[in-house]
């Protein structure tokens, strides 16, 4: 079995400090990561920033400054955000590295090599803010303003020369690669989406432009740089020393996992990066998975809009693990999701605070005091002590197999119904009604601890420092924090110490406006 598991973030265009859209992708990204390697995995995850394109261009000239310059500026606060967000990125590309420009004019020549690229004239509509072609069914206009219908965004007439992508050429293949793979684009509804997009007809793609600077000089012609989006892709395997396919990294984690990107930048992942890659006779990915959109109000955040919500100063105000449990439980993955203070104080407040800190308060607090602050030793499981137990390991292959399926629905469900499981479960034993019966009080005692210690394992890709916190009671370390284990209801040593553990979560008081 492959035990490799490689996954990756879109790399961000850093034209403007990160907001929580960015923030989403990367957690949802590092949730997997930590995942997989508590399942043993071997993993590479990456993130970064795509940092050539006339936006960056024009928005380093409207700030009056050099655009690497720029781009140094604003891709240190996305570095700055993974270390925030507590992310465990094993590589952070930018395309203006030289691993990655080599990466890039490589495939380049290869495309041009096997007649995938010829110099023609590009006529037709573009986004500066998308780094996007539409074609005319795709663009309103709205008192004299042309944009394009999917993103609002501005498009202007572009008329220039330019090198072209056979792309057209690559329809029926792909089509035939959707079919032969199911899987391939996810969730369901975007790739209906991306079918639909093709079957109507491929055009070759505008890939380099004359009209401005700032990119990776086409091979043997520097009046053109090459098309931001065949740049930006390339990321995923610059990431891993292409062109040196015989690199170990290359070899051990090419073709990737899962792309996890924003259902907007879609057509550039599930289109256009397969056909450059069969282009030049390379694997594809996988997956890609297209999530909704963090929403402000009911549209997506964009600094045009000024919608933006800063994710820092939720960090700042709320703490860092209460945003990712909130964003992981309250976004249904694969759609869209409303952010609010108020979700997210209800979530503090019900499910980390009462269900999960409460948990571990109450039976700490009642083991320290009547076990001799020890794991008990004697203990019997009857009927209920091993339904509840048995939940666990009669639904591992199952909790596998939904992830594998990118379900964090499925995963955050398992762990809500197991916190109110065994809140239920530690009232309805009533552990302070037995100690005349020693042993049923440690059972119940160490049952409710062993459904602590497998919750908090589960919860360590979600609230990665408070369920390490939480696992102090057990004198836990991060190393042995392995998936597999939950199956095991021997797990605590007896006689092995119990410790005490700062509350978890603080309550956050709702005040009147």
């Amino acid at each position: 079995m492959n035990k490799n598991f490689y996954i990756t973030t879109p790399i961000y265009y850093p034209s403007a400090k990160p907001h929580m859209g960015h923030a989403y992708s990367s957690i949802i990204a590092d949730f997997f990561a930590r995942f997989k390697r508590m399942d043993g995995y071997d993993v590479h995850f990456l993130t970064g920033t795509d940092e050539h394109g006339l936006k960056i261009q024009r928005a380093a000239e409207k700030d009056n400054v050099d655009a690497l310059e720029f781009c140094n500026n604003i891709s240190q606060t996305f570095k700055d955000l993974s270390k925030t967000l507590n992310l465990t990125n094993d590589d952070f590309i930018r395309t203006t590295e030289i691993r990655h420009k080599n990466s890039v004019q490589h495939l380049w020549n290869e495309l041009k090599k096997k007649d995938e690229i010829y110099l023609s004239k590009y006529s037709g509509w573009y986004s500066v803010s998308d780094e996007a072609f539409y074609n005319d069914d795709e663009i309103e206009e709205d008192n004299g303003i042309k944009t394009a219908i999917s993103s609002k965004s501005p498009v202007e007439w572009m008329d220039e020369e330019s090198f072209f992508f056979r792309l057209s050429k690559w329809e029926k293949p792909l089509l035939k690669y959707y079919k032969d793979n199911p899987d391939f684009i996810q969730p369901k509804s975007r790739r209906n989406e991306v079918i639909s997009f093709v079957e109507n007809g491929l055009k070759d793609l505008s890939i380099s432009r004359k009209s401005f600077s700032w990119g990776i000089k086409v091979p043997d012609n520097d009046n053109h740089v090459i098309y931001v989006w065949l740049d930006a892709l390339t990321n995923y395997i610059s990431a891993l020393e292409y062109p040196n396919t015989k690199s170990k990294l290359f070899e051990k984690f090419w073709p990737a996992s899962v792309h996890l990107i924003g259902k907007d930048i879609l057509r550039f992942h599930a289109v256009y990066w397969p056909a450059f890659l069969m282009a030049a006779n390379i694997k594809l990915p996988s997956k890609v998975y297209g999530h909704g959109w963090i929403l402000s109000g009911d549209e997506k955040m964009s600094k045009s809009k000024g919608n933006i919500l800063d994710p820092i100063e939720i960090i700042e105000k709320y703490g860092l693990d209460p945003l990712r449990y909130y964003l992981v439980k309250e976004v249904s993955f694969g759609n869209d999701g409303n952010i609010s203070k108020e979700k997210l104080e209800d979530c503090i407040n019900s499910d980390l605070a009462n269900n999960y800190g409460n948990l571990c308060q109450r039976t700490i607090s009642f083991a320290l005091k009547n076990c001799n602050k020890k794991i008990p030793e004697e203990i019997f499981f009857n009927k209920e002590d091993r339904k509840i137990l048995d939940n666990f390991s009669n639904n591992l292959e199952k909790i596998r197999s939904e992830i594998d399926k990118q379900n964090i629905n499925y995963y955050i469900d398992f762990i809500v119904n197991g916190l109110f499981a065994a809140n239920k479960y530690f009232n309805d034993q009533e552990p302070w009604k037995k100690k005349d019966d020693p042993i049923r009080l440690n059972t119940i005692v160490y049952t409710t601890l062993e459904i602590i210690r497998k919750l908090s394992f589960m919860l360590y890709p979600i609230i990665p420092e408070s369920s390490l916190k939480a696992l102090k009671i057990f004198g836990i370390n991060e190393s042995e924090i392995k998936l597999s284990s939950i199956s095991d209801h021997n797990f605590l040593k007896p006689a092995s110490n119990i410790n005490s553990i700062d509350i978890l979560f603080k309550k956050t008081e709702k005040k009147d406006d």
